[in-house]
């Protein structure tokens, strides 16, 4: 479950946002989880909701999630497909030669200050 710590990293780095940027509120903060990146935004959710009561800052402070789709490329056949439906293996020309483009990504994308 290191999705806890996860929430914590994002609060500690929000707060350090808030101070440099003299922010006393924040109304939102939207994360990217990528597909395969081992992250679960459900438990992201609920770690959300029980880190945020025991802040200062983030009371009101709602959660965004958006999932990116995991995207493989094949290297043989320049072609790109969706990495949970085929693995590693190019579903156009069978090719193993191929490497992960998006879908392991973890970001912070927004900040809604108030």
């Amino acid at each position: 479950m290191h999705e806890l710590g996860t929430i914590y990293y994002v609060i500690d780095t929000v707060e350090k946002l808030m101070a440099e940027n003299d922010l006393k509120e924040v109304g939102s903060i939207t994360l990217q989880v990528g597909e395969v990146s081992g992250i679960i935004p459900s438990y992201l959710q609920e770690f959300w909701e029980y880190a945020r009561k025991k802040t200062e800052h983030f009371q009101q402070t709602e959660l965004k999630i958006e999932e990116l789709e995991a995207v493989t490329y094949c290297v043989n056949c320049e072609k790109t497909y969706p990495t949970m439906k085929y693995a590693k293996i190019c579903p156009y020309c069978q090719s193993g030669n191929t490497y992960l483009l998006t879908g392991n990504e973890y970001n912070i994308k927004e900040i809604e200050a108030m």
